[in-house]
């Protein structure tokens, strides 16, 4: 249970992979979670997880060698109800891979890079990042936001936010 990017796209989970920047992988959703991403935009083929690591953490958390980090992340596991024994395995699970960006920022600027040239390549796609690992029907999104891909470069720091799905328009 950590941060997790979903992604909806027209394209393949392979074409999807031939254009992923250094530090990122990506591997499929499941049904649940792929049909409540297709509701948000019909016209995709492809619901993925977008990682840096186990996790998407790296969007949003600045890792340290002291693992401060995780105090966030310790705070909102113990908030869901988790177990201490589910807190220590969550955060081996988040520990693992991740830390290929120096900063959050630089997480963030290689994303913008996928999503300028998957927006080129593909046409919309829908970004939603979420935290927790439960189906995305427990606690469904709301409805997207529609950007486009001008106003995404323009504040690469500030178009994705938690729980709200944005489709991004070339």
């Amino acid at each position: 249970m950590c941060f997790l990017l979903f992604a909806a796209s027209p394209l393949t989970l392979s074409e999807l992979r031939s254009m992923l920047p250094a530090g990122f992988s990506v591997e499929l959703a499941s049904s649940i979670d792929q049909a409540v991403l297709r509701s948000l935009l019909p016209t995709a083929r492809t619901g993925v997880r977008v990682l840096a690591g186990a996790c998407s953490c790296d969007l949003v958390l600045q890792r340290s060698a002291s693992r401060d980090d995780e105090r966030d992340l310790r705070r909102r596991f113990f908030a869901a109800g988790m177990s201490r024994d589910q807190v220590i395995a969550a955060l081996e699970t988040h520990r693992k891979g991740g830390g290929y960006f120096a900063t959050p920022a630089d997480a963030r600027a290689a994303l913008a890079g996928l999503v300028a040239e998957h927006a080129r390549n593909a046409g919309p796609t829908l970004y939603l990042l979420r935290f927790g690992t439960g189906p995305l029907d427990q606690r469904p999104p709301g409805d997207a936001v529609r950007l486009s891909l001008r106003k995404v470069l323009a504040n690469v720091d500030g178009w994705l936010r938690e729980d709200r799905p944005v489709i991004v328009d070339p």
